[in-house]
């Protein structure tokens, strides 16, 4: 399993929020580029970056930063937030982006997001953001009457290779991963599995790798220091040492 510290941006900063609420946005690092040094240094291969001004508005706002890391890192970056069309996508992957994150417009317009899925394969993720087992739009600001785990079967369906599940009433709060959902959306859809939302620390990642999933993603947990990234990733790739 793979481990990706996650940057969330808001006016080029790195922030984290609460259960999704942008009222809850607190700083926590000043440079992006130099917090992705960090991460890869502590052992990281892929970074998950979040254009949360991009997702409120359905454009990209924090291109230019995360266009920078991406192309100076030497990480895997997959980004997301904002990405409503082909221009951005051929944009995130034209400058060192390694796959792209498809979130609101996988609900309005799966058409192109099964176009999108076909035309650049492992490229395109899906990211399915749920409350209380429906899916929600928009930097989570809108709802929907839409099933997670049926968006996620018709991702699956049209062919999209990976599947980022969060639970929102989880994110952020550092109390533990949603292991139930993710067991019954890695039960569901042949796609990769990646989870977000909830990690806390090493018990956590063990449980998540446990359910066989290819990622997980870690935000406050690195932030607040209740994760050792460098010990998280040891456990997640099989290279934990034992202490017996």
């Amino acid at each position: 399993m793979f481990i990706l510290p996650a940057i969330d941006l808001i006016d080029g900063a790195c922030v984290r929020l609460t259960r999704g609420d942008y009222a809850t946005s607190a700083k926590v690092a000043d440079d992006p580029t130099e917090t992705a040094d960090r991460f890869k240094a502590a052992g990281a291969r892929w970074l998950h970056m979040v254009d949360l001004d991009g997702a409120a508005a359905g454009e990209p706002k924090n291109r230019d930063i995360i266009v920078r890391v991406a192309e100076t890192s030497g990480l895997d970056v997959e980004v997301g937030g904002g990405v409503r069309n082909e221009a951005t996508i051929e944009d995130y992957l034209s400058h060192g982006v390694k796959r792209v994150i498809l979130g609101s417009v996988a609900l309005k317009d799966p058409a192109f997001t099964i176009r999108a899925a076909r035309a650049y394969g492992d490229a395109i993720a899906v990211g399915v953001d749920a409350m209380d087992g429906k899916a929600r739009t928009e930097g989570w600001l809108e709802g929907s009457e839409v099933g997670f785990l049926d968006l996620a079967r018709r991702m699956d369906e049209a062919g999209v290779s990976a599947i980022i599940y969060t639970d929102i009433a989880r994110d952020g709060t550092l109390g533990g991963p949603n292991l139930e959902q993710l067991r019954a959306l890695k039960d569901a859809v042949s796609a990769r599995v990646i989870a977000s939302g909830g990690i806390r620390d090493t018990e956590d990642i063990r449980a998540l790798t446990a359910l066989g999933l290819h990622g997980a993603i870690c935000g406050k947990s690195v932030y607040a220091g209740t994760l050792d990234l460098a010990e998280a990733i040891r456990i997640a790739e099989g290279n934990e040492v034992s202490q017996h």
